[in-house]
């Protein structure tokens, strides 16, 4: 059996920041994990004509680099996703209205334009905030924003603006995704099932690995996952709808 520690996906401290991300991140993590959408990247200069209906058999407006990961890749999801808040200027405001402060939005702020319109990504440990901004907002503004889905997000007490929150603690579907990603890795990179077990539970839980064991069965669990949330699964993290059946009948190994 090949020394499988040295590897990129065997160090568990390497997908920490997994345990912080949230739907439409985690959709970001499998899908440039796809060997085809890796080839579509590389491929993307030799047809350029061509590089949108790609993005978009990929559920994204455009294609991101799948060297990124979460923390620095802004993927332009289509349609728009529940979690980003659209914000427009407040044609008819009230004396107390909302006035869209950017430096007052908490984290690390990062505009960019998704080939649509302008967003706002904001991050900050356990929070992310993204926002689809109107023409004509300008800083200082009063501001309406709108959102999907059937329940309000959290507001900022000094922004007032959506917040998406993260638990300080891992929740157990955090670690579910982190332990998928990491099996997802280590068998793309050929580790074995057991050699996968090591580099996520340990060498002395993978001591007693048999082939009806409750580890083993745990492993392999991980590792359909993984595989099925890489070709295809993305999607509901995403909030896209599923590929109908024969849709793009030449790449029929596409998600």
């Amino acid at each position: 059996m090949a020394d499988r520690a040295a590897e990129p996906w065997y160090p568990t401290a390497a997908y920490l920041y997994v345990l912080h991300l949230d739907g439409l991140a985690l959709a970001w993590e499998y899908l440039r994990r796809h060997p085809d959408y890796r080839l579509d990247w590389l491929r993307r200069h030799r047809r350029p004509q061509a590089a949108q209906g790609t993005a978009h058999r990929w559920g994204l407006r455009l294609l991101e680099d799948p060297a990124l990961d979460a923390r620095d890749a802004h993927p332009a999801w289509q349609p728009g996703h529940a979690a980003m808040v659209q914000l427009y200027p407040d044609e008819d405001p009230p004396p107390d209205a909302l006035i869209f402060a950017f430096w007052r939005i908490p984290g690390h702020k990062q505009l960019i334009h998704d080939g649509k319109g302008l967003a706002l990504i904001a991050r900050s440990p356990g929070h992310c905030l993204r926002f689809a901004l109107a023409s004509g907002l300008e800083d200082g503004m009063a501001v309406a924003y709108a959102y999907r889905g059937a329940a309000a997000p959290a507001r900022h007490p000094e922004s007032g603006l959506a917040l998406a929150c993260a638990k300080p603690r891992p929740t157990p579907a955090a670690l579910l995704e982190l332990h998928t990603l990491q099996a997802l890795d280590a068998t793309l990179a050929g580790a074995s099932l057991r050699e996968v077990a090591e580099g996520l539970f340990g060498t002395d839980a993978a001591a007693d690995w048999y082939a009806d064991g409750g580890l083993r069965s745990k492993v392999r669990r991980l590792v359909r996952r993984g595989d099925a949330l890489m070709r295809g699964g993305y999607r509901r993290l995403a909030q896209l709808p599923p590929l109908e059946k024969g849709r793009f009948d030449a790449d029929a190994k596409r998600p």
